[in-house]
């Protein structure tokens, strides 16, 4: 099987799971924008964004590391991933009980502190889940923590349902969070001890060298923490929870956005991992050239819809009374195809092990974007917020891109594929122009339809990747 067929097949079962589970968790959160409301959804958003940031820096790094270290070798596999869970399990339960005491210090109402209380559990379970997700990438066996995500969103929806016709409150909301984890965490535990042996394990020199690989992560971690999460918390320190709610809906939906591109890393970075180590440089650029190609792809067409879509499409997923976040929608759309792009770069730099190169990237990211924030949320509330993302985004991005090329020499061909892309979504944006009274479902179909004909007439999509992409036969 081809290289191109090996990631499309692999990253086909993830979206038929993860693509799933994100349109379910879409759908979730749906419901939980109409029965709450603006400021309702506020404090959902607010809650489960101050946990994000206890939960990443437990992270530290250890999900990235253990791909990286167990796609370095074909064995002892067992000792080291048992070693970063362990690591992973105590420093996850430390970070998070620290949440809800922190929280005390903040202007937060009672529900808030509450619910940050009862949603630490959730984090835990996603947190022990993610330090799995190595072992099934390196066997490129993604489509088992994909089934089991899309098994745990339907009971996420399901319950949400319930507990919005029955009336039981915001608090709700956060325990039928909890049990979703819980399930996602069950499945994929159960899946991963059919690959490994798992269990406790305290090798103190493998946590020295799992700590020495990771902390440059770690901390890059942390300070892009900083610039891409703050946003949320200085807006419901100096703004309302409404604000946030406006804010926070159409970024929920980003994120599910940005899933897929995540999802799409995991498969790449232990192929390049693997490349990088054993000097194959021809096979790493084809796999990097590919995966940009690839982005490029999704994110052109993708901004120029959400565009002229935007508003239509948050009334759709949150209801009405959230119709003025599509502008900020159509912003953050921006971010995202930055966020795509940085990603790859990301995890390009973890495959090289050059983590230490961009920390200064970061640091330099994070002190602008918080000042930015600072400056701008007071003024300009939700839109500032959102455009001081993209510029953070594409910061970062042109940052990665820098560092790859000192230590590779590798720039992308860029003008070709955008040049392509941009061909072909001109039609698609006349269409959506001249057929915005259509339904936004509607008008979606016609978008994908439109630009996938016209990227294979520029040539963009060939008719021999699509026939290796899909052919069945080895």
């Amino acid at each position: 099987m081809s290289l191109t067929r090996k990631i499309a097949h692999n990253t086909l079962y993830q979206i038929i799971g993860r693509g799933g589970a994100g349109i379910l968790a879409i759908v979730g959160i749906g419901f939980i924008t109409r029965y709450l409301g603006r400021e309702g959804f506020g404090i959902y958003t607010t809650i489960t964004s101050f946990l994000m940031f206890f939960g990443i820096i437990a992270n530290f790094g250890l999900t990235t590391i253990t791909v990286q270290m167990i796609s370095e070798r074909d064995d002892g596999i067992d000792k080291i991933f048992n070693n970063i869970f362990t690591l992973r399990l105590f420093s996850s339960i430390i970070l998070l009980s620290l949440a809800p005491i922190a929280s005390l210090f903040f202007p937060y109402p009672t529900i808030i502190k509450i619910g940050i209380a009862i949603t630490s559990l959730a984090f835990l379970f996603q947190m022990l889940t993610e330090t799995t997700i190595g072992i099934f990438q390196k066997h490129l066996q993604m489509y088992k923590p994909a089934m089991a995500e899309f098994v745990s969103r339907i009971i996420f929806v399901g319950l949400i349902a319930l507990f919005v016709y029955l009336q039981y409150g915001i608090l709700s909301m956060m325990v039928v969070l909890n049990i979703a984890n819980f399930i996602w965490f069950v499945i994929t535990f159960y899946y991963a001890r059919r690959l490994i042996k798992i269990h406790l394990a305290f090798d103190w020199d493998v946590w020295r060298e799992v700590l020495r690989r990771s902390w440059p992560i770690g901390l890059s971690i942390i300070l892009n923490l900083i610039y891409l999460k703050t946003d949320v918390l200085i807006l419901s320190v100096l703004k309302n929870q409404e604000t946030v709610g406006l804010y926070g809906a159409p970024y929920k939906l980003i994120d599910a956005i940005t899933t897929f591109a995540m999802m799409f890393m995991g498969l790449i970075l232990p192929l390049m991992a693997t490349s990088w180590a054993k000097q194959n440089l021809d096979r790493f650029k084809k796999i990097f050239q590919k995966t940009f190609n690839g982005l490029i792809l999704v994110i052109v067409p993708m901004v120029v819809g959400t565009y002229f879509i935007g508003e239509k499409l948050m009334v759709i997923y949150a209801g009405q009374e959230f119709a003025a976040s599509g502008k900020v929608l159509s912003i953050l759309v921006l971010g995202a195809g930055a966020l795509f792009i940085g990603s790859l770069f990301a995890h390009t730099i973890v495959a090289l092990d050059k983590q230490k190169m961009i920390i200064w990237g970061y640091a330099i990211d994070a002190a602008i974007s918080l000042t930015l924030y600072f400056i701008f949320i007071p003024k300009y509330s939700y839109i500032g917020a959102a455009w001081v993302t993209v510029f953070s985004e594409t910061l970062i991005a042109f940052i990665g891109l820098w560092v790859i090329y000192r230590v590779t020499g590798i720039m992308p061909r860029f003008i070709k594929i955008f040049f392509k892309s941009l061909l072909a979504v001109i039609p698609m944006g006349l269409a959506l122009y001249y057929l915005q009274n259509l339904h936004v479902v509607f008008l979606m179909g016609i978008a994908a339809i439109t630009y996938g004909v016209f990227i294979v007439l520029f040539g963009g999509v060939t008719i021999k990747d699509i026939k290796e992409v899909v052919k069945l036969k080895s």
